[in-house]
């Protein structure tokens, strides 16, 4: 039986007989609880937004010709620098065409320098009146044939040894090579729809996020650009295990495009990427600031409770070292706080623990965090 009337008076405060807790509370003497004083001030305001890292420039390798790859050049997953040998293809062939060619060149080398000197011949003869005109004329026509034939055969020439060169394949962007798709023996044919392999250049890199046209719009007009121009503009990355990326990026741009189903634009930033850490195809999440909050406050998350319908409160004690319970507008989380921008005055000094050994209207001794935290 002695245990009923404890049950009773626990009951009652579990009821909110608030006034009586605080009666039995002041004749122990005030509470100490640990308090942290707010004062207002200016917040940058931001958007997180999904989005995929790619690379800032890529390039897929294709043979420009046919032929048996006979060796590969380069190791896989490593870096690579515009002109740097990729594959060999057999080449055999085209070193026989660059022969003919060079063959064809002397023939028709030959034949101008004949036609030359029959054309010289026959002027010569025709200023004596022993050659006919039809004759000089059938003789500067040949010269002429001949020197354009000789003007064809360089030109085979130079497309023979340009296919030649092309026999070696080279990168063609300087990056991260990816891993070889074929092997030596393959048979591969010019401009195949399958690549050898993929050059990557994956710093910086890019991660395309989508926003809201109506959020484009102020930047557009230049509203979040004033609004920002004297705080933290700065874009910041969130990875998939949820720590935070150590370079900044910035907006690098946007598609001249909304999407008509969902209203949306997609816009491209920028980021660093010295250590090689972001990888295209990542999920990640751009924090990206969109506007700045005036005169509000940072209130530590531990200080914010909920009452039965989930509404965020604070405990603030009053001049007088009593507990007043708040109604708060929490408009985002910054960190390990909330921004909140209704509820509470410069100067509150809302409390951040001692919730379980007193309740509002009690009269408590309030400690700042800080000085709590050096005893």
């Amino acid at each position: 039986m002695a245990a009923f009337p404890r049950m009773i008076r626990v009951l009652a405060l579990c009821a909110g007989f608030v006034p009586g807790f605080a009666i039995a509370q002041q004749a122990q003497g005030p509470t100490p609880v640990t308090v942290v004083t707010l004062a207002p001030q200016d917040v940058t305001l931001t958007s997180l937004l999904p989005g995929r890292v790619a690379a800032s420039a890529e390039a897929e390798v294709r043979p420009q010709v046919n032929g048996i790859i006979t060796e590969r050049l380069f190791e896989e997953g490593a870096d690579v620098t515009i002109g740097d040998p990729l594959y060999q293809i057999d080449k055999a062939t085209y070193e026989a065409t660059v022969r003919q060619s060079r063959a064809g060149v002397a023939q028709a080398a030959a034949q101008l320098r004949a036609a030359e000197r029959e054309a010289r011949r026959l002027v010569e003869l025709q200023s004596r009146n022993v050659a006919s005109e039809q004759a000089l004329d059938e003789a500067t026509s040949t010269r002429d044939a001949a020197a354009a034939g000789l003007e064809l055969a360089e030109a085979q020439l130079n497309s023979a040894e340009i296919e030649l060169s092309r026999t070696t394949i080279r990168a063609r962007l300087s990056g991260r090579i990816g891993l070889s798709l074929t092997s030596q023996g393959a048979l591969v044919t010019a401009s195949q729809a399958q690549p050898l392999t993929v050059i990557r250049n994956i710093n910086p890199v890019y991660v395309d996020v989508t926003q809201s046209a109506a959020d484009l719009l102020r930047w557009r007009r230049g509203e979040t650009e004033r609004e920002l121009e004297d705080a933290d503009a700065t874009v910041r990355l969130k990875l998939a295990d949820g720590s935070d990326y150590s370079e900044t990026g910035q907006l690098k741009a946007a598609e001249p495009n909304v999407n008509p189903q969902t209203g949306v634009v997609t816009l491209r930033m920028q980021f660093d990427n010295p250590d090689l850490l972001l990888l295209p195809g990542m999920y990640v999440q751009v924090d990206m600031p969109v506007e700045v909050a005036r005169d509000v406050y940072l209130v530590p998350q531990e200080g914010v409770v909920r009452d039965r319908r989930g509404r965020p409160l604070a405990w603030v004690v009053n001049g007088d070292g009593v507990i007043e319970e708040r109604a708060l507008n929490i408009i985002q989380d910054r960190g390990n706080a909330w921004v909140v921008d209704e509820g509470l005055n410069p100067g509150d000094r809302v409390m951040v623990a001692g919730f379980q050994k007193t309740a509002p209207g009690a009269t408590v001794t309030p400690e700042e965090r800080a000085a709590a935290q050096q005893q």
